[in-house]
């Protein structure tokens, strides 16, 4: 039984101490089973979520064996630019507290779309379009991690926020700042593949793209794409057809706020140490 979708609805803030967890069966179905989580502190939920479970992958009674990966002249490629042997890792901020643990790269050529003279800045003739894109190779980097089920929720929640992507003049009076969840939804598209020569254990590729910033506090979106990587960072020879086998795991969409940072250290310094 593999998880498929994954909602999460974050109400309070959480602490470092004792904590229950409500689990409740909804639906058990032949290709389906519905489970809810609460996360209760003190007596109060403070994280309500809803699970899909079923099986990730062609399901013996589906007659129906479609999809949108390559090689198919329809599929989304692989968003990256930079094969990871070629991309070069810069330091991730010290907020991060798991940063002695990981690494990432910048993928300038997306980061040049949000630039403010790209040809992707709307105007009144526009189209749709607007936005900002974000883009990274993500490796653990210890021998011994995998990139599991579980990680995908942590990885589905690493990239810059699209705030802290506009250009200074665009965002006046934006100071460092946190970007609390307030949801976030999972899509488990593929199966994890396997350690190989075409797929490396743990590394992915993340892209990110949000659109709308609006009152109250900043609320604003991210949609998320995590892909398979051929090799880790620095590893690996690209050949030219290295996107042919690589394909998306998970997608995740979210909505979350800005808050100024000192605001959440001010919590941090309190009774109990925020996580």
């Amino acid at each position: 039984m593999d998880a498929l979708h994954a909602t999460a609805h974050f109400l309070r803030t959480t602490y470092t101490a004792e904590f229950t967890i409500s689990i409740r069966t909804v639906k058990i179905g032949s290709g389906f089973t519905n489970v809810t989580a609460d996360l209760i502190q003190d007596g109060v939920v403070k994280i309500m979520s809803h699970v899909i479970f079923g099986v990730n992958g062609a399901y013996p009674k589906d007659t129906l064996n479609l999809n949108l990966n390559p090689p198919s002249a329809f599929a989304r490629r692989h968003p990256l630019y930079t094969h990871p042997s070629q991309a070069v890792s810069v330091p991730l901020p010290h907020i991060f507290k798991f940063h002695p643990r990981v690494k990432w790269t910048k993928e300038e050529e997306i980061l040049a779309k949000n630039g403010i003279d790209h040809p992707n800045r709307t105007k009144s003739t526009t189209v749709g379009g607007g936005g900002l894109e974000w883009g990274t190779w993500f490796e653990f980097t210890s021998d011994d991690e995998r990139i599991t089920t579980s990680s995908l929720a942590f990885l589905g929640d690493v990239f810059t926020n699209s705030p802290s992507l506009l250009p200074k003049n665009e965002r006046p009076g934006l100071k460092t700042s946190w970007y609390p969840t307030m949801t976030l939804s999972i899509e488990f598209l593929n199966k994890i593949p396997p350690p190989s020569s075409r797929h490396s254990g743990r590394t992915v590729g993340i892209y990110s793209r949000g659109t709308f910033v609006t009152p109250p506090q900043g609320r604003h979106d991210t949609y998320c794409e995590i892909w398979t990587a051929p090799s880790n960072i620095g590893e690996g020879v690209p050949a030219g057809d290295w996107r042919d086998d690589q394909f998306c795991i998970a997608i995740a969409t979210q909505m979350a706020l800005i808050v100024p940072m000192e605001l959440n250290e001010k919590n941090g310094n309190g009774r109990s140490a925020r996580l």
